[in-house]
């Protein structure tokens, strides 16, 4: 999704937002913990170099982001992110998968199982500290080329839309409002929270209750799935 203006977002405490860093990769741990914690919000409380070691470090340390490699050994990325954000979990954690490896599979992989964001390693350190503040402040952030390719699998006649959300051609149980309808369609455009508030001339509260309604009607579990849904029943165009 597109990517959000410089914040100082912090965890809901108002201390620094607490990361953990799973990589396999000691150089890659070493980069990305000079760079965050070199930013004023954020600093890295665990790092871990395989996937069982970066669960049990989560669930002791409880971090605000966790950031996840996918290929790790003993447990990979996707599974550590199902354990730790996926569907079942009584109190999931904030999970962006960062990665090399840009597949399809992977990104769907994450998405089911949880993960909040999903960025490519040569995205650029800035766009990883944004990834981690929209993360703590409830909202996602996914690599602009990923999210424009997820775009079209949702949205071409042969794709199986499934793999990110189910089809729902059929009238929800209950419609979405036209303010929803407004939030749904900036979601779908890749706006973060406060993009969507100045937009709409509303509060950052008024777009999370939006927000949460939304998920309940649509049964999504983060800001792809209702993407896609409003990709797949048109209404994510401009102004539409």
């Amino acid at each position: 999704m597109t990517t959000p203006p410089p914040s100082t977002a912090s965890s809901p405490s108002g201390s620094p937002i607490r990361v953990l860093i799973a990589d396999d990769q000691e150089m890659v741990r070493t980069g990305f913990r000079f760079f965050l914690n070199a930013q004023p919000d954020i600093t890295v409380v665990a790092e871990a170099a395989d996937g069982e070691e970066a669960v049990a470090l989560a669930r002791r340390e409880r971090p605000d982001v966790c950031l996840l490699d996918i290929r790790m050994p003993k447990l990979d990325g996707l599974e550590a992110t199902r354990l730790l954000a996926g569907p079942g979990v009584a109190d999931p954690m904030r999970v962006v998968v960062v990665t090399t490896f840009d597949l399809d599979e992977y990104v769907y992989g994450a998405l089911r199982g949880g993960a909040c964001g999903f960025l490519l390693k040569d995205s650029g350190p800035a766009l990883l500290a944004e990834a981690v503040r929209a993360a703590a402040a409830g909202d996602s952030l996914v690599s602009p080329s990923i999210t424009v390719r997820l775009l079209k699998h949702v949205t071409a006649p042969q794709a199986e839309p499934a793999a990110i959300a189910p089809a729902r051609s059929a009238p929800l149980p209950e419609p979405l409002t036209d303010r929803e309808l407004d939030v749904v369609r900036l979601v779908a455009l890749g706006r973060t929270n406060a993009e969507i508030a100045a937009e709409l001339y509303v509060s950052l509260s008024t777009v999370k209750t939006h927000l949460s309604s939304v998920q309940l009607k649509l049964a999504a579990r983060n800001r792809v799935e209702i993407a896609a849904w409003a990709w797949q029943n048109g209404h994510a165009q401009p102004g539409g």
